[in-house]
């Protein structure tokens, strides 16, 4: 058959065997790209999504008429004046001189404008026990949260006045505050703790400092140089903090991985006797094509991403692509390098007493080959079991992740409001609650843009006047409805608190309410005008409608794509199935996983997660596509240490426990980082980011235990000859398997004491 080079012909093998020999050209150029792609991205700077780009609809169509229009709209603050008992009315001398003195004391900051008292706004409940001050901060109302300081505490010193009402501000800029106050470092606590977490787990694995490092200054430099990229592309597509957030949680879980495998066949290859040479390109040959089948499926699922529309999922579906194109391309091209420079030397930095009993082996000439197949005890007890009976096995194992599943079909998807994002974590929370319940829809009004060739004519004037009537009079909302004109720019916006509050359900059926029957009935009299209506519960509405449409075609592309590439990696039609199937099977039981404890409340308080009752509205699908990539990395490295031995001449069923059993140490070590890295977004307050981390956490552990170690070998086992099933038609697909030399082609295994330069 000749050399091991004349079959070892893949791209990533080629990368590999170039790298290896041009050794300090590979790492040169790989710090090159790093430092030119941070360097272009800082000079170019990053644009962010902006806000009439986030969705379709009414919403977009609301934010481009004031984005044209030139319109800033101010921070918005309201200070809820309360009276505590039930005898005190807004009407009372005391109440009138409380709401006189905040009028006067956050006028005198000099940090507001257009301060209204409840007297003249009619912003009284109906009880009588409760008013509204209305003001607007001065500047840029994106870092209003900067500048309220001063207003916060002049409203504190009222109340302390005023011992028997209840003075409380809140407001975009007063929410920003104190979301900052309270968490504006959890992500970068979360952010940050990752690495020394993922790198202390590599180095329990490696048991060696410098082996450890690798996988991690990998993830980093490709993390850094995506930040440069995401600066460059930003300018044709933008991006955003939580697109840059996901990309450093996916581009430290892969970076690491694809190291990771590729770092233990090396190791794995030496340990068997193979020269520095040999191991190197039999790593690059087995898991170096691994990896780049699994990189290209990973960016084909976060490629799913942009088929919703949605410029926030866009941006994290390119970030995510990115990171992962980068982490993969530096695993096959600069890691081998490093591997040849470093020689024996990636073993420096032992770790004492950690796999004494392997080097003891080692140093006693034992052939590793032959103890590589008993790899974990753990697993190789499981799969004694599972391939004596893999029909059992197969039904228990599908028989318990659906059950797993099952509360996903009851999944409720909402927008999360203020109280169910922050719970009782946030004292905000509690104003927000009372001004909802004194003034429904208050708090977070719908605000209708009206755009007209004249603002001020008459009939556009009637309009207005109709609409304001029409609005509480359809029971839509109870007022008051505020309307400010921008007379030069013939733009007017109308605020609408509706009718339901904070209750999602019930306000946005007081928003179709506004949309079908008041709008049209009046607004809709007047020729050429405009009247989108925005605000947070549209928002909420339009992200629905749009997330729901996208489901189906990003579904599709995803499915459809992962299965070509599997079905081209591996010529079987068998393999790509099951791969799909088996995929799906895991991102449902996260469903269920979330659902029962987000949703239901089961073990709710475990992760601080009571009382929100439903699922975050974007999380579904980006779950599914964040997971159905990062499973591919177990699935793709797995099945191919199993296509590889059985290429070799075992029989199926001893291959499966090869492939499983060798592979077991690394999946469980790459599976126990992504873990360790999602649960501590797991701990984060904000529920979105809790649901989050949890999802992936569980998924992870799921399709790194059940999936890869139990129903995948009975799956297989059961299938026998007919995994590798391809009908003759599809034989004239291209061939992208490229798979080093069986083993006798192989330059044979040296005894540890006959290894050349030793």
């Amino acid at each position: 058959m000749g050399n091991a080079d004349t079959r070892v012909r893949g791209i990533a093998a080629r990368a590999g065997g170039w790298s290896a020999r041009h050794r300090w050209a590979a790492v040169g150029i790989w710090v090159l790209f790093v430092v030119l792609a941070m360097g272009l991205g800082s000079a170019a700077g990053r644009v962010d999504v902006k806000e009439s780009d986030q969705l379709k609809g009414e919403t977009h169509t609301a934010a481009k008429i004031i984005e044209d229009a030139g319109i800033e709209e101010p921070a918005g603050e309201t200070v809820l004046v309360q009276a505590k008992d039930a005898g005190t009315k807004a009407t009372d001398a005391d109440f009138r001189s409380a709401v006189s003195a905040v009028i006067q004391a956050v006028g005198a900051t000099g940090k507001v404008t257009d301060v209204t008292s409840p007297y003249d706004t009619r912003t009284i409940s109906k009880d009588g026990r409760s008013a509204l001050v209305q003001f607007d901060m001065r500047g840029d109302s994106e870092t209003a949260g900067d500048r309220v300081e001063p207003v916060l505490k002049a409203v504190e010193r009222v109340q302390k006045d005023h011992a028997g009402l209840r003075i409380e501000e809140i407001g975009g800029a007063s929410m920003m505050k104190q979301y900052d106050d309270a968490f504006g470092d959890d992500f970068q606590k979360a952010e940050l703790s990752a690495v020394p977490v993922a790198l202390g787990i590599l180095l329990i694995a490696f048991g060696a400092l410098v082996a450890a490092l690798l996988p991690v200054a990998l993830a980093v430099t490709a993390i850094m140089a995506t930040m440069g990229l995401m600066g460059i592309v930003s300018h044709l597509m933008p991006m955003s903090d939580t697109a840059n957030s996901v990309m450093l949680l996916v581009g430290l879980a892969v970076g690491v991985d694809y190291c990771l495998f590729y770092l233990r066949r090396e190791r794995e290859e030496r340990e068997a006797g193979r020269d520095a040479g040999t191991a190197l390109r039999i790593a690059a040959a087995t898991s170096g094509r691994a990896i780049i089948v699994s990189g290209v499926t990973v960016c084909v699922a976060m490629a799913g991403m942009l088929f919703t529309g949605l410029a926030e999922f866009e941006a994290m579906g390119l970030a995510s692509l990115i990171v992962v194109a980068v982490a993969m391309v530096g695993s096959v091209t600069v890691l081998p390098a490093l591997l040849s420079l470093l020689g024996d030397r990636v073993e420096k930095g032992r770790v004492p007493f950690l796999h004494r009993a392997k080097r003891r082996a080692a140093a006693a000439g034992r052939n590793n080959r032959r103890t590589a197949d008993e790899g974990s005890r753990f697993w190789s007890a499981v799969l004694r079991v599972v391939l004596a009976k893999p029909a059992v096995s197969l039904v228990v194992a599908t028989g318990a992740l659906l059950a797993v599943a099952a509360p996903a079909l009851g999944m409720k998807t909402q927008q999360l409001t203020l109280d169910k994002e922050f719970g009782d974590s946030l004292s905000i929370v509690g104003t927000y609650n009372r001004v909802n319940e004194a003034f429904p829809g208050g708090s977070e009004p719908a605000e209708v843009v009206v755009k007209a060739r004249d603002i001020n004519a008459a009939d556009v004037k009637a309009a207005l006047a109709d609409f304001r009537a029409a609005a509480v009079s359809s029971g839509a909302s109870r007022g008051p409805v505020d309307i400010k004109v921008h007379a030069e720019q013939n733009v007017a916006l109308v605020f609408v608190p509706l009718v339901g509050g904070s209750d999602q359900g019930k306000a946005e059926k007081s928003l179709e309410l506004l949309r079908d029957t008041v709008r049209p009935r009046t607004l809709g009299k007047v020729d050429g005008l405009q009247a989108p209506v925005t605000g947070q519960v549209a928002g909420s509405h339009d992200f629905n409608d749009q997330l729901i449409g996208s489901v189906t075609p990003v579904f599709a592309f995803v499915v459809v794509f992962a299965f070509v590439l599997m079905l081209l990696s591996f010529r079987s039609l068998t393999i790509a199935i099951t791969s799909i199937m088996l995929n799906l099977l895991s991102v449902a039981a996260a469903y269920g996983i979330l659902v029962a404890v987000f949703q239901h409340g089961w073990g709710a308080s475990l992760v601080g997660a009571e009382g929100v009752g439903a699922i975050v509205t974007w999380l579904p699908l980006f779950l599914f596509v964040i997971l159905f990539g990062l499973s591919m990395d177990y699935h793709v490295f797995v099945v191919s240490r199993i296509r590889e031995a059985r290429l070799r001449g075992r029989s199926t069923k001893d291959a499966i426990r090869h492939g499983v059993v060798t592979t077991a140490g690394v999946v469980t070590s790459a599976a126990v980082i992504m873990v360790a890295v999602f649960a501590i977004f797991g701990t984060l307050s904000m529920q979105s980011m809790k649901q989050m981390g949890v999802g992936l956490a569980a998924a992870v552990l799921i399709d790194a235990t059940i999936i890869r170690g139990v129903l995948l070998p009975a799956v297989m086992a059961l299938l026998g000859e007919r995994n590798w099933y391809l009908p003759k038609w599809l034989n004239r697909m291209p061939d992208l398997t490229h798979d080093e030399a069986p083993e006798a082609a192989l330059p044979p295994v040296l005894p540890q004491g006959e290894r050349a330069g030793v």
